[in-house]
């Protein structure tokens, strides 16, 4: 019991110790601090708070000795007292701590004193790719026969990389070879590379392989390791020899004698040392022949064995060839030598027969054949038979075919027909020739028995005929005869003509052939275009009962006539041209053709009109261009009728025209042009606003919207003239945008700019002149008298005693209008006594008629009547009360009344100044523009106004300058205030000096004598611009000659008063001309 109890307490005790042990290892487990770092990490890198992990106050740590126990004298950390930190010590590599080992764990243990606590940290070193893969060695020689088997493995040594995991070699490479590749394996170690061949070796091909093999880790980039495999292929005896050939082709002579050398064999062998040493034992040939033709020995030399007879070894073959087997053993090898056997001529030609009948029946024609046999000869080529001759005769030929295998065969061919009656045997001799230097022959005889028949056939007269047809021959022309006899009588003798067997139906359309006469005539159309020649196969046959018939060809040519007429083909057109096109420029490509031959085929190409085009022949035969050959112009001729005309080198030519039509089309290449430039107008003044006053045009020889114009105001420069004007720009009419007044606005120009619609636009302008003409629209006005209350009222005092033609006043008028609207006219519209006054028409002027007397009253009343001259006439009437005084009283009166009268005079001279001086400031004014505008000679131009007083108090101006060697004067009076002008007087005289001339000399120009002043407004053209015109105010109108087509009056002597009134009822305008 107690053995049996003893065992049992042990296993509790042993229960109880393990368990204890767990407990422990558990704790200590429980206990541990687990820290990574990668290796390579510097020194004084921080792993990890130690204290802080286990949970120790760092305080107490230098008290209780905390520290690293079991360490190396050369620690890889260590810890610090103060913080309690895990630091590096040294540099960590990894492959240096575990090596080999795929995880790499450091164990450290810590302890702490009082109380005594054990902590264990672990520290896991993780790998970084720090190493690159190396091989053993930088080169690998192997040697390897060349007999190895594709299949063969052979291990190479495999790269080390000292890092783990990943960073390890992962794969290998090899470099690209036809005769290796690369197997990796799996081994505990890593990756072994195995080289593996996979295309067998040839030393004679590549003695040497080089293979570079690389080893590539895992790392990211990638490190690799290189080696070089050097292959050493070992040579094997795995060449046969092998001859130079391997078929040896000789000659040899028929009949050479044994011994003869025919040939020496070579053969060469690729392996190295003895296994290329060529030894010919064994050299043997392969024959069945007791006695063979050729012998071999050791040395590779073939020998003549025995004589050799070429037409026993090779009968009936044109090449003789002996084909050899030769043997060659260790290793066997088998090969051939072809000796060709060269024919000697030892053989003459031989017949089988001496002697051979023939029999040929009369009837034979000439040509019949009769084949021979041949003679033999068993030499060949140029030896056998080359040839055959027969015996001179006069009916038979020889001709000979050459049949290949069976040689030359002789055909005997009938010459001439046989007659039976002539000679009835024919004996010939047939001999044989061979080819040979010198040649043999052999002969056989040939006899011919004539049989008797119907032997002659029609035999036409001619051996060719031929015939010259013009074409477009009319049917039923006879083109050509053939004639054929038959020796024959009766009906053998007889012929009939037909078209042979072969003549198709198109021919026999066109021919036809007479069948006693042997005619053949036209019986279609012949064209030569369709054919130019025909060959017609003609029979003669008899009527035998078996009838004869030979053949013969007609050529009948077809010559050519001139029936085509040329063809025009317009095979490109440009319908419309640009006219600014260049000269050259192609309008339309042209093509003839003549189907004619010859000359009459050949075409010549021109245009018929006068025309600016021309045909220029391009490289191309026939074909020729349309280019333009001068400038064209639209507007000068719009479009074009081509006709070209086609013309054949016949004798009788024959032409066509084709005709084209070219159009040119627009260029905007013309400005607007203006019917006249200047253009000139007059308008009434008073115009309505808004209406028409007249219109330009211009016209544009361009077409479509080239040609479409659109009319513009020039406004810059003419602002203020052109503000009151518009222009529609369609047609060019001109609107006043208000009425003209003659008395502001005498006249004004202005530009209007046409322009095309063109691209790019042309445009043109044009000067518009505008003179207002002069309405009867101001009613005279009266100057004097005038009364302090301004009515047209005045007295005039005179004494009783004065005489008749005293000058009692003088009615003083002014008209703002010009011409004859300001002519203004005097008359008694009222008067006490017509007896005693009288007014002068013309002046105003009162006068007495006759002397007072005592019954006559003391105060008179005259109202006179002022009225122009214009269409509607205008007037205004003054009202004069004469008084008449005693003498004494009115001298009294007139010095009291002379101070009044001169204070009424000076007030009516001051308005009548500051009147006249405001209506002359303009007149003078426009009329200086004006001048200055229109006169072209401005060089030696003056312009001088003198305003001067008449005599009678008429208020003249005068308007003086010179062109040229000519000086020229206006003079008019701007009014007249009544005195009666005295012929004779000093007024009738006007002197105007010479600058020119000193100042001593006066020029004294007689202008007119004994004539009336008259109002006018006129019209003056300048000497070199005709259509220039100016305004002016004149009062002296002095001609004879007046032209009025022209308009112009030139002063070149004195007139009279017929002539004034005949200037002032025709209107014109005036030139005053002092020569």
């Amino acid at each position: 019991m107690e053995q049996r109890g003893r065992p049992a307490w042990i296993e509790r005790w042993r229960y109880i110790v393990c368990m204890g042990a767990l407990v422990m290892l558990w704790s200590e487990a429980s206990a541990q601090i687990r820290y990574s770092i990668s290796e390579e990490v510097k020194e004084g890198n921080v792993v990890g708070n130690i204290a802080k992990d286990v949970g120790i106050d760092k305080v107490t740590l230098k008290e209780r000795k905390y520290r690293i126990v079991g360490s190396s004298t050369e620690p890889l950390f260590h810890l610090n007292q103060d913080d309690g930190l895990l630091y590096v010590s040294r540099k960590v590599d990894r492959e240096e701590i575990c090596e080999r080992s795929s995880d790499c764990v450091i164990n450290l243990k810590t302890v702490l004193e009082n109380p005594l606590e054990i902590h264990y940290v672990v520290i896991e070193v993780l790998d970084v790719n720090d190493h690159s893969p190396v091989f053993p060695e930088k080169e690998k020689r192997l040697e390897i026969f060349e007999s190895t088997l594709p299949g063969a493995r052979f291990q190479l040594q495999p790269a080390r990389d000292p890092d783990g995991s990943q960073f390890s070699v992962q794969q290998y490479k090899l470099s690209h070879s036809d005769h290796f590749r690369l197997e990796v394996k799996e081994r505990d170690q890593g990756k072994m590379p195995f080289l593996v061949l996979q295309k067998q070796l040839d030393r004679e091909a590549a003695r040497e392989h080089k293979l570079l093999l690389t080893a590539i880790d895992g790392g990211r980039p990638a490190r690799s390791g290189t080696t070089e495999i050097l292959i050493e292929v070992l040579d094997v005896n795995d060449n046969a020899p092998v001859f130079t050939q391997d078929a040896y082709s000789v000659t040899l002579n028929e009949n050479a004698a044994p011994g003869t050398l025919v040939l020496q064999v070579n053969a060469t062998d690729l392996d190295m040392g003895g296994n290329s040493e060529i030894v010919y034992s064994g050299f043997r040939i392969v024959s069945g022949s007791t006695e063979p033709l050729f012998q071999l020995n050791n040395n590779g030399i073939l020998h003549v064995n025995r004589k050799i007879d070429r037409e026993e070894v090779c009968e009936r073959i044109a090449t003789c060839i002996l084909n050899i087997k030769t043997v060659l053993e260790n290793p066997l090898e088998v090969h051939y030598v072809g000796i060709e056997v060269l024919d000697a001529n030892d053989h003459s030609p031989t017949f089988s027969i001496n002697e051979t009948h023939l029999e040929i029946s009369e009837s034979a024609l000439p040509g019949a054949r009769f084949q021979l046999q041949g003679a033999r000869d068993p030499d060949s080529d140029m030896f056998s038979i080359q040839q055959y001759k027969l015996s001179q005769n006069d009916h038979f030929r020889l001709e000979v075919k050459d049949r290949e295998e069976d040689g030359k065969i002789p055909v005997l061919f009938l010459h001439k027909a046989l007659d039976k009656e002539a000679a009835r045997i024919h004996r010939l001799l047939l001999t044989a020739v061979d080819g040979g230097k010198p040649a043999r022959s052999g002969t056989m005889e040939i006899i011919v028995n004539v049989l008797d028949v119907n032997d002659n056939m029609p035999v036409f007269a001619r051996e060719t005929y031929t015939a010259v047809l013009d074409e477009n021959s009319p049917i039923g022309t006879t083109i050509i005869q053939v004639n054929a006899t038959d020796l024959d009588d009766g009906l053998n003798g007889e012929v009939i003509y037909s078209f042979g067997n072969n003549v198709n139906d198109k021919l026999r359309q066109l021919f036809e052939v007479d069948s006693s006469t042997g005619e053949i005539f036209v019986k279609g159309l012949i064209d030569f275009e369709a054919k130019d020649r025909y060959q017609i196969d003609i029979k003669a046959s008899d009527k035998g009962p078996v009838p004869l018939a030979t053949e013969k060809s007609v050529k009948i040519t077809i010559v050519d006539l001139n029936d085509n007429t040329p063809e025009i083909e317009v095979t490109s057109f440009s319908s419309a041209v640009p006219e600014d096109s260049k000269p050259g420029t192609t309008v339309a490509l042209i093509s003839v053709n003549d189907k004619d031959s010859g000359v009459n085929g050949k075409v010549i190409c021109s245009v018929s009109q006068d025309v600016p085009f021309t045909l220029t022949p391009s490289l191309q035969e026939n074909m020729y261009s349309l280019v333009t050959k001068s400038l064209l112009d639209r507007e000068h001729q719009s479009k074009y009728h081509v006709t070209i005309v086609a013309k054949d080198a016949g004798e009788q030519p024959l032409s066509s025209h084709r005709s084209i039509t070219v159009t040119i089309s627009d260029v905007n290449d013309n400005s607007p042009e203006f019917s006249t430039n200047p253009y000139i107008f007059y308008v009434t003044e008073n115009n309505s606003a808004g209406g028409s006053l007249f219109s330009v045009s211009a016209h544009d020889d361009d077409d479509g919207d080239n040609a479409r114009i659109s009319y513009n105001i020039v406004r810059r420069g003419y602002e203020k003239l052109t503000s009151f004007l518009n222009i529609n720009s369609e047609n060019g009419a001109i609107v006043a945008l208000t009425s003209f007044d003659f008395e502001t606005l005498k006249m004004f120009q202005f530009q209007v700019v046409a322009s095309d619609s063109g691209t790019p636009s042309l445009s043109n302008n044009v000067t518009v002149k505008v003179f207002i003409l002069d309405q009867n629209d101001n009613a005279p006005v009266i100057l004097y008298p005038l009364s302090s209350n301004g009515s047209a009222e005045g007295v005039e005092e005179i004494p009783r005693n004065v005489n008749a033609g005293h000058l009692v006043t003088k009615v003083r008028a002014y008209d703002a209008d010009i011409g004859y609207n300001g002519w203004l006219l005097f008359s008694l519209q009222q008067v006490t006594d017509h007896s005693l006054f009288g007014l002068d028409r013309y002046t105003g002027q009162i006068r007495t008629l006759r002397s007072f007397t005592e019954t006559d009253e003391a105060e008179h009343k005259l109202v006179v009547l002022v009225k122009d001259n214009g269409n509607v006439s205008l007037s205004a009437t003054a009202t004069v009360i004469v008084k008449l005084v005693e003498p004494k009283e009115a001298f009294a009166a007139s010095d009291v009344k002379s101070a009044t009268k001169d204070d009424e005079d000076n007030n009516v001279t001051l308005y009548l100044m500051i009147t006249l001086g405001s209506v002359s400031v303009l007149f003078l004014i426009s009329v200086v523009l004006l001048i200055a505008m229109q006169c072209s000679k401005s060089t030696d131009y003056t312009s001088k106004y003198l305003p001067e007083t008449n005599y009678d108090g008429t208020l003249c101006h005068s308007i003086q300058y010179r062109s040229g060697e000519k000086r020229y004067m206006l003079v008019g009076p701007r009014m007249s205030i009544g005195s009666t002008i005295v012929p004779g007087s000093h007024a009738n005289t006007l002197v105007l000096p010479d600058r020119r001339r000193t100042s001593e000399e006066v020029r004294k120009t007689t202008l007119f004598q004994g004539i009336y002043g008259i109002n006018g407004m006129w019209l003056l053209y300048s000497s070199s611009v005709e259509t220039s015109q100016y305004l002016m105010r004149i009062g002296l109108f002095i001609n004879k000659h007046v032209d009025y087509d022209a308009g112009f009056i030139t002063v070149n002597q004195a007139a009279d008063g017929a002539d004034i009134e005949e200037i002032v009822k025709a209107g014109i305008k005036l030139k005053i001309a002092f020569n």
